[in-house]
């Protein structure tokens, strides 16, 4: 059986490979390396921003949720479509032209630039945040992977993972951001169309939508989206929306995809592929939750696994060894993406800004890419200890990212009276918000207090700190204007 499954995987991975070799001769410059030289055209920066976005999180962690709560889990999907279009509307264009205009190649590098902060604060800030919070979002995509591999090899965790991180860092060491996008290409369709086709398939043998809606009943799950009107009910509601919707906004694996778009008015057609792709995954994956109660009675040891379990009961051996390659492929374009932000935020924030501020492009180049084996490091170590569920480390990392640069981003691209001082607050405020509102043990979600808690610290500092402390340069006269612009003496 192994056998199978073993030739199916290194069958994709032969072919995963030929995509990134052929596309490792153009990244020569640690621009090529981070951003692609803004070369992509809209398919590939359609797919790459949303392939990117999804990880193992599409195939284990949101079934498990609707596995295990019904129709209400739905708006988790909802606030991710619904807020993703406004990413695509509202960030997607001005993100583009605006780092272009100073050159940035990172969040952090656009901010300072921006904002004009000659301290380096905001690139410090920034890749603290980044490096406690990525690292978490990591190591949950290796737990995706652990999960999977000791269930079709029947291997140690221990041992799954660090195969699973052998598999990632190689992606991004050999060509950097020019082969992700390609390489993210090629998996969100592949995945797709397993996202889509699995569920179906195997819909006819639970007795269709009248058997889901039976089974449902049968185990007091939610066959709603609104089940009833109680506070309690429309608190969960608005919070798993927002709570996770509100991060598209903030998220740098995301939203750098936008960067690279080589011609800015081509982002229109980009955000239709690129929603249509998404609208179709969740609702795969919304199926393949819904499939899954009939089809194990309700009931799982662990949840999260209900697809690969789906999958290992109902087809050949080679069958499931290539259809479970669209989870690796998912937590591959997800991970790959992280890793290279942080390890290019470690490089220019870190390294350029504060260590060597004249190094040459192959030398920043070589130092991105030993970040990588560092941030891969990491997060192993983080994984391995395995002390919560997929989904509750994508929450709390999603939520803290978010938090933490979503707001700087909409009033950085939309208000003209941020500056340093408000960007120092928000990100470190937001950050620090939903990185402790999870002990509160309430069921409001931790995106929510720390975007509002962003928000107004950036327009508070921004408002009362900025004016005192930048001079007000005086006003010229009338006739000294009119003497600059005639270039002649007046009588």
């Amino acid at each position: 059986m192994y056998t199978y499954q073993f030739l199916a995987i290194a069958i994709y991975f032969l072919i995963v490979a030929s995509i990134g070799y052929f596309s490792y001769r153009r990244s020569i410059s640690s621009e090529d390396f981070i951003i692609g030289s803004r070369s992509l055209n809209y398919w590939l920066t359609a797919l790459a921003a949303h392939a990117s976005d999804m990880s193992s999180w599409l195939f284990l962690a949101y079934p498990a949720l609707i596995f295990t709560k019904g129709l209400i889990g739905v708006w988790t999907a909802i606030g991710l479509i619904v807020f993703m279009y406004l990413n695509w509307q509202l960030v997607a264009p001005k993100i583009r032209v605006a780092t272009e205009k100073y050159k940035s190649l990172t969040f952090s590098s656009f901010f300072e630039s921006h904002l004009g902060d000659t301290t380096g604060l905001i690139r410090v800030f920034s890749a603290l945040i980044l490096i406690v919070f990525y690292t978490i979002y990591i190591s949950s995509g290796l737990m995706g992977m652990g999960e999977l591999l000791s269930s079709l090899f029947n291997m140690s965790y221990g041992t799954a993972i660090l195969i699973g991180i052998l598999i990632v860092i190689p992606y991004v060491l050999t060509g950097g951001y020019v082969t992700l996008a390609w390489i993210d290409l090629f998996q969100g369709c592949f995945l797709l169309g397993v996202i889509i086709f699995i569920p179906l398939v195997l819909l006819g043998n639970v007795g269709g939508f009248h058997g889901i809606a039976q089974s449902m009943q049968l185990h007091h799950l939610s066959s709603s989206l609104i089940p009833d009107f109680s506070s309690k009910t429309i608190i969960y509601i608005l919070s798993t929306a927002l709570g996770w919707g509100l991060g598209y906004f903030g998220q740098p694996h995301i939203v750098t995809k936008f960067m690279g778009i080589k011609d800015v008015s081509k982002i229109y057609k980009s955000k239709r592929v690129g929603m249509s792709w998404m609208i179709l995954s969740l609702a795969g994956a919304t199926l393949v939750g819904l499939v899954g109660i009939p089809l194990f009675n309700g009931t799982l040891d662990n949840p999260e696994k209900v697809f690969i379990e789906m999958v290992q009961n109902s087809f050949h051996p080679f069958t499931v060894g290539f259809v479970l390659c669209a989870v690796i492929a998912a937590t591959i374009n997800a991970m790959s993406s992280q890793v290279l932000v942080l390890a290019s935020s470690l490089t220019e924030d870190f390294y350029k800004r504060t260590i060597r501020p004249k190094a040459s492009s192959k030398e920043l180049l070589m130092i991105s890419r030993a970040g990588v084996l560092l941030v891969g490091a990491i997060a192993f170590t983080i994984a391995f200890r395995k002390t919560t569920t997929i989904y509750n480390l994508v929450n709390y990392a999603w939520s803290g990212i978010g938090s933490s640069f979503g707001p700087l981003v909409l009033l950085s691209l939309y208000s003209k009276r941020v500056n340093k001082y408000g960007a120092w607050a928000g990100i470190l405020g937001g950050g620090i918000t939903s990185g402790i509102w999870p002990y509160f043990n309430t069921p409001i979600s931790p995106m929510i207090p720390g975007f509002i808690m962003s928000f107004l610290l950036i327009l508070i500092f921004s408002t009362f700190i900025g004016k005192r402390a930048h001079k007000i340069p005086p006003k010229v006269p009338k006739e000294k204007r009119m003497h600059r612009l005639s270039g002649k003496d007046l009588p």
